[in-house]
């Protein structure tokens, strides 16, 4: 009889193999760094193993045929300390020959001892799943933000990430964004690109800084939000190592925001890499700031070459983003599920820090290389 059970060392092999298959699409044996990796995020990071365990699913002979990871969030709501469960990869071997295993593997997460529960990677299947067992889609929280820098070496990077062999075109992409946005009048927002020059407010001072000095900034920029991450700093060093291990998506660089007396107004962490597409891990900006944080964001990485941006929404940043020539797209949803009403109506009322850090676009498993 198929049953559901927490995630064991032993199950490892089989869960990266299912990984490789269904989530990474690849027919090869996944590689012996992807379990180890597995082990490392799902038995070894802060907060497994009390209580919140990713699960498998068991089929009639034996075999792990599904699994739905687990990670646990500590959050803090109204100054009420509290345990958040993100949902990772969800995933069934063979889906047609138990349709319900899934739903199985869900609701036995959702029926976990954490206080509420999310995930931001949920697909159109995933979400059908999460609604039907009383989730709630966020759809402030459910976009994609994208920004283009250099119009054609943005459509190469994007391109190249399905057909390899278009990387040949970056030097010709990289002349002819050149001649473009040097037409562009300086300081001028234009949907086509971004011209040499600031954009952001020239009284304010973006510095380079280390992972640790940006782990600071996370509650003072993060406190206006009732419902937020309480991270230790063990836990942050965790998460920043993991995210600095992307070699294929540039260098992860931190970066605060401060006016001229020195007060910090907002900070960002991105990956930078020449030519590419720079994938924003985080933005954080106090009430007011986001716009001159977003244009500081868009000056800096204009300056090392990137040819565009694309992060996860923040609803208290999109109203700033709109007037700035940065497009929305759906990508996968952000969904919830938790019994206390405060705090859905916390999460539906845009209340909560979610996504980015608070989330799992961190994870190795996304973007990452193995093997």
């Amino acid at each position: 009889m198929s049953r559901v059970r927490a995630l064991e060392e032993a199950d490892l092999p089989a869960v990266a193999g299912m990984f490789q298959r269904v989530l990474r699409k690849k027919p090869s044996p996944a590689p012996a760094s992807l379990a180890d990796y597995m082990r490392r995020f799902y038995l070894d990071a802060p907060g497994c193993g009390e209580g919140i365990n990713s699960l498998v699913h068991v089929d009639d002979a034996g075999s792990v045929s599904g699994f739905v990871g687990a990670h646990v969030l500590p959050m803090t709501f109204n100054g009420r300390k509290l345990r958040a469960a993100i949902c990772g990869s969800l995933m069934v071997a063979n889906p047609e020959a138990d349709p319900m295993a899934g739903a199985r593997l869900l609701k036995a997460f959702l029926d976990g001892p954490q206080d509420f529960s999310f995930s931001e990677t949920a697909n159109d299947v995933a979400t059908q799943l999460w609604t039907r067992l009383r989730g709630v889609v966020l759809p402030q929280y459910s976009l994609d933000w994208v920004r283009v820098i250099r119009p054609s070496g943005f459509a190469v990077s994007l391109a190249s990430s399905r057909i390899g062999v278009v990387r040949v075109f970056s030097p010709l992409a990289s002349a002819v964004d050149g001649l473009h946005n040097r037409r562009i009048e300086p300081g001028k927002r234009n949907w086509s690109g971004v011209a040499a020059g600031q954009l952001g407010p020239t009284s304010l001072q973006v510095s380079q800084i280390a992972s640790k000095e940006f782990a600071q900034l996370l509650e003072p920029l993060t406190n206006h939000f009732t419902l937020r991450p309480d991270w230790e700093a063990s836990a942050l060093d965790w998460i920043f190592t993991d995210a600095g291990q992307k070699s294929d998506w540039g260098k992860l660089v931190f970066a605060s925001v401060a006016t001229p007396s020195g007060t910090v107004v907002g900070a960002f962490a991105y990956y930078a890499k020449q030519g590419a597409i720079g994938r924003v891990l985080q933005l954080l900006a106090r009430p007011g700031q986001a716009g001159h944080v977003v244009d500081c964001l868009v000056d800096h990485a204009t300056a090392r070459g990137v040819c565009g941006l694309r992060g996860r929404t923040q609803p208290l940043l999109m109203e700033a983003m709109l007037p700035r020539r940065i497009a929305f797209v759906p990508v996968a949803s952000t969904v919830v599920h938790a019994r206390d009403e405060e705090l859905l109506k916390a999460m539906t009322g845009s209340q909560a820090f979610l996504n980015g850090i608070a989330g799992e676009q961190w994870s190795k498993l996304i973007g990452g290389r193995f093997g």
